[in-house]
C-alpha cells in the first residue's frame, strides 16, 4: 500500500509540475506573442504617420523661416551643416523617373534618430531636410529648361526595410512632423515595408484625402518590376531592380545615395562640449520666461545660449512695433517664429544681426500643446553686442 500512493504521488507530482511548466510557456508565449504584436502594431503606425507627414508637407507652402524678408537675419554660431548630419542623415537623390522628374530615396532602416537628435539640434536637421528640397527644386528647373517642359515634382522612393522600435522615438517623430516641404511631391513608392502593411493601410487610407490616397503606392514584393514601369533601368541602382551603378560599380549607388548608420557616441553632444551658463531659470507649465534687450543701433548683434532639463522649451524672438510696455506678443513683429527646441538633448547656440533698432523680447515659454506638467529648469546664457563694440573688438 505504501509503495503504491508513493508511486501515485509521484505521478501526481510529475503531472501539476508538467502541467505548470506548461501553462508557463503557454503564458509566457502569449506575452511575446503580445509584446511583439504591440511594437509589430506601433511600427506599422509610425510607418503610416511618417508617410502621411510626407504627402501632407509636400502641400505647404515654403516654411516662414526660409523667407528673407524680416527685419532680422539670422546668422550661424556654428556650421550650417554639422558634419554628422553630412555623414549620418539617410537619403538621396539619384536618376528619374520617365516622365523626367527627380527621384528622392528615404531609406528608414539605417537611420539612428536618437543618435541624430543627441547630436544635433532639431533645427540643425530641419535645416538639412530644407537644403535637401530646395536642391530637389533646383534640379526640377533645370529639367524643365533640359526637356522643354515643365517639371516641377518629384518621385519618392520610401524604403522600408529595417523599420523597428528605434524609429519609435517621440522627438524624432516630432521631428517628422514639422512642415518644411514647399509643393511638389507627385508621387511615392512605399517598398519593403511589413507583410501586414497593406492590410493596415487598406483600413487607415479611408480617412486620407483622395489627393494623399493617389499619391500614396504600398507595393508588394514585385515592388521591383513596379518601379521599372515608372523609372527606366538605366536610372534605377542595380539594387533597386535596375543597371544603374557607381562609376566604381556600387550597386548601391553610394555617391548619390547615403545609407546613414549608428551615430557614434563621440559625436553627441552633451558627452563632448560643456557650456557654462550665466543662470538658471525655472519656466512653469503655461508660462513665459521674458528678456527684453534695447537695440540702439542697426547691425548689432543677439545671442542666446540655453539648455533645459528633462523635456523640450519653446524659443523665440520679437520686435515690439509701439513705444512703451503692454504691448502683446500677437502685436509685436516675428523676427524668429517661436519653435520648440530639444535643448535637452542638445543645448542651444544661436545669434541674431538686426537689421533695425528697436526693443527685442527673447522669450522662453512652456504653453504649447502637449507640454509636460512638471515645471522646466533652464540654464541660459544671452549677450547682446553693438556694432561699435564689434568694431572695437
Amino acid at each position: 500500500m505504501t509503495v503504491y500512493m508513493t508511486v501515485y504521488m509521484t505521478i501526481y507530482i510529475m503531472t501539476v509540475y508538467i502541467r505548470t511548466v506548461y501553462m508557463t510557456i503557454y503564458i509566457m508565449t502569449v506575452y511575446i506573442m503580445t509584446v511583439y504584436m504591440t511594437v509589430y502594431i506601433m511600427t506599422l503606425y509610425m510607418t503610416i504617420y511618417i508617410m502621411t507627414v510626407y504627402i501632407n508637407c509636400a502641400k505647404q507652402p515654403m516654411c516662414p523661416r526660409m523667407k528673407s524678408d524680416t527685419d532680422m537675419v539670422k546668422c550661424t554660431c556654428c556650421p550650417f551643416l554639422l558634419q554628422v548630419i553630412e555623414e549620418y542623415v539617410s537619403g538621396g537623390m539619384c536618376g528619374y523617373d520617365r516622365e523626367g522628374s527627380p527621384i528622392w530615396y528615404d531609406i528608414i532602416g539605417p537611420l539612428d534618430p536618437k543618435g541624430l537628435l543627441l547630436s544635433a539640434t532639431k533645427q540643425d536637421f530641419l535645416k538639412s531636410k530644407i537644403r535637401h528640397t530646395e536642391m530637389m527644386q533646383r534640379e526640377c528647373r533645370r529639367q524643365s529648361e533640359k526637356l522643354g517642359k515643365n517639371v516641377e515634382a518629384i518621385s519618392l522612393i520610401y524604403d522600408c526595410e529595417g523599420l523597428g522600435l528605434k524609429h519609435i522615438w517621440k522627438p524624432a517623430i516630432e521631428t517628422y512632423g514639422e512642415r518644411n516641404y514647399p509643393e511638389g511631391l507627385k508621387q511615392v513608392f512605399l517598398i519593403k515595408a511589413p507583410k501586414m502593411f497593406p492590410m493596415a493601410y487598406n483600413l487607415i487610407k479611408h480617412f486620407l484625402c483622395e489627393e494623399t490616397r493617389r499619391k500614396i503606392n504600398v507595393l508588394g514584393s514585385n515592388w521591383q518590376e513596379v518601379l521599372r514601369q515608372h523609372i527606366d533601368p538605366d536610372q534605377l541602382p542595380v539594387a533597386y531592380g535596375g543597371t544603374r551603378t557607381d562609376p566604381d560599380g556600387d550597386p548601391r549607388c553610394r555617391t548619390m545615395i547615403n545609407y546613414g548608420g549608428t551615430v557614434p557616441r563621440s559625436y553627441y553632444v552633451q558627452d563632448s562640449v560643456k557650456v557654462e551658463y550665466d543662470g538658471s531659470v525655472t519656466v512653469s507649465r503655461g508660462s513665459v520666461f521674458q528678456l527684453e534687450y534695447d537695440v540702439t543701433a542697426a547691425s548689432s548683434l543677439l545671442r542666446w545660449q540655453f539648455a533645459s532639463d528633462g523635456a523640450d522649451i519653446g524659443f523665440g524672438v520679437y520686435r515690439r512695433t509701439k513705444k512703451g510696455g503692454g504691448q502683446k506678443v500677437a502685436e509685436m513683429l516675428q523676427v524668429l517664429p517661436s519653435e520648440r527646441y530639444n535643448a535637452h538633448l542638445v543645448p542651444e547656440d544661436s545669434c541674431l544681426t538686426c537689421t533695425e533698432p528697436g526693443v527685442c523680447d527673447l522669450r522662453s515659454d512652456c504653453t504649447f500643446r502637449n507640454a509636460l506638467k512638471h515645471c522646466k529648469q533652464m540654464s541660459v546664457t544671452h549677450r547682446y553686442l553693438r556694432k561699435s563694440d564689434m568694431t572695437q573688438s
